[in-house]
């Protein structure tokens, strides 16, 4: 947001895909961790009416905005007038002024302080009001990250974004050279402006996701009170390029800017007006970050495939015959290796796919039924699917495997050879079947009940990720992993 020049017109606004969102009250404190997850930063903004923000989390950028390169008009200051602490838990950001006079705030973490590490995950969230002025011409408030060094280069995050008081959200990255490059800048590459119904009478939670757990194929995924609207790929923008925007830590920043090129483009006009509305305030009740570690092996996003039988509990030693796909985790959260003859079921082995779990490893040396495994391509030709999917590879019982992103040449060269002499074909873990076999059992966001113990299947458009529970287990993302980012996906069971 801040460094970019807005060139071009703007995508027509367009409605929210996942349904009209609903307002949270302010809470006392950042939500902790999910399971497997680590809180790397967290504010909630705790702390006597009028004050201002903790100096140990945030530093303030002053001065005038036209200095960011945005066009924007305010002043930034250090005020308490412009930001300061409401002592109910939130942060409020203020533009006062009129005309073409204005000041306001933008606060920033001191270093760039969190990213996500190769094989995991950072999630940066923030619960956050936006302004609501009578005349909100101009008003430009974001929520954002920023990497350190040369712009846009080394990386920008804008998370949330609305101007002109037009209660909308959008979600863009910024990468490459300036004017042009891979992300199209000075714009970058965004969802465009999409409504947010509620979003100024009520806090919301605004989050990204940057998911690095396959490493060649990492993708950016913006949500909007825990709905994915829109993701962006490494392929997009080319490895060199988001190695060098994402592939390392970025700051969080804060503010609320008047004018500039985005409310312009907007509105088509010169923003803010004379009748632009003095005193208009963004609250933000947290803002926290947190990270998954990354795992040596596999992908901490592939869950395992059905009918799998258990070979080794954990720190135990799983011997196979011959060479065999190994999945090592719990809870569906799976990560794999091919091991022959035997391997240790450790986290030093396959790394952690689900930490303060205890976790077992399964072994499959051939692929089982045809209702889990589907058969992609015959040797020396490619697998085609999307995502990170465990590859069989071989024939007659004989298999070799490995997890691999984005399709891949069906090849001794790339899996050696389990069955020299025989024709070999590949196979990937199929979708669930016709409903004859398969039961659905809840919408995303659901819980899937059932007696017993039964294979789960999460997913949607022919990408799908499976656990094996009992009793039942909630339909999400954070249970599975997110096979079909930005689509609405159902649990299945068998």
């Amino acid at each position: 947001m801040r460094q970019v020049i807005w060139l071009a017109a703007l995508t027509p606004i367009v409605a929210l895909l996942y349904g009209a969102t609903t307002a949270q009250p302010a809470t006392a404190a950042a939500p902790g961790a999910p399971s497997g997850w680590s809180t790397v930063f967290s504010d909630d903004f705790n702390g006597s009416a009028g004050s201002a923000p903790s100096s140990a989390n945030w530093k303030f950028d002053t001065g005038p905005g036209s200095s960011f390169g945005t066009g924007e008009i305010e002043t930034m200051t250090d005020s308490t007038a412009n930001t300061h602490l409401d002592g109910n838990g939130n942060l409020d950001i203020t533009a006062l002024g009129s005309g073409s006079s204005w000041t306001s705030g933008r606060i920033q973490t001191p270093t760039a302080n969190v990213g996500a590490p190769a094989g995991g995950r950072l999630e940066v969230a923030a619960s956050i009001q936006q302004p609501s002025p009578a005349s909100g011409l101009g008003y430009w408030p974001a929520f954002w990250m920023l990497g350190p060094g040369q712009w846009p280069e080394n990386g920008e995050i804008d998370i949330m974004e609305d101007v002109n008081a037009l209660s909308d959200v959008a979600g863009t990255i910024h990468c490459g050279t300036s004017p042009g490059g891979p992300c199209n800048e000075g714009t970058g590459i965004s969802s465009g402006l999409r409504a947010c119904p509620g979003c100024q009478s009520g806090f919301h939670t605004y989050s990204m996701i940057l998911d690095r757990t396959d490493t060649s194929a990492e993708t950016i995924t913006f949500y909007l009170d825990g709905s994915a609207y829109y993701t962006v790929t490494e392929a997009q923008v080319g490895t060199a390029t988001w190695q060098a925007a994402f592939d390392h830590n970025q700051s969080i920043i804060l503010d609320l800017a008047m004018g500039g090129a985005f409310p312009n483009a907007a509105c088509g006009c010169t923003s803010p007006s004379t009748a632009t509305s003095s005193g208009g305030t963004l609250s933000v009740d947290y803002v926290a970050a947190y990270t998954t570690t990354g795992g040596s092996t596999g992908s901490t996003a592939q869950a395992l495939p059905g009918t799998w039988p258990q070979c080794a509990a954990e720190n135990g030693t799983c011997a196979v015959n011959g060479t065999s796909a190994v999945a090592f985790g719990a809870n569906g959260r799976f990560n794999y290796t091919t091991a022959t003859g035997s391997t240790p079921c450790t986290t030093g082995t396959f790394g952690d796919p689900v930490s303060g779990v205890v976790k077992s490893c399964y072994a499959e040396a051939a692929p089982p039924a045809a209702d889990i495994w589907s058969p992609c391509a015959g040797e020396n030709t490619t697998c085609s699917f999307s995502g990170v999917m465990t590859v069989a590879y071989g024939a007659a019982g004989a298999y070799r495997y490995a997890t691999l992103p984005a399709g891949t040449p069906c090849t001794n060269t790339v899996f050696g050879d389990p069955i020299p002499g025989t024709a070999k074909s590949c196979y990937v873990v199929a979708p669930p079947p016709t409903f004859a076999t398969w039961t659905n059992c809840a919408a995303e966001g659901g819980t899937c009940t059932f007696s017993g113990t039964h294979e789960v299947a999460y997913g949607a458009g022919g990408q799908y990720f499976y656990g094996t529970f009992t009793g039942g287990t909630p339909c999400t993302n954070a249970v599975f992993g997110d096979p079909a980012p930005g689509t609405a996906k159902t649990c299945y069971y068998q």
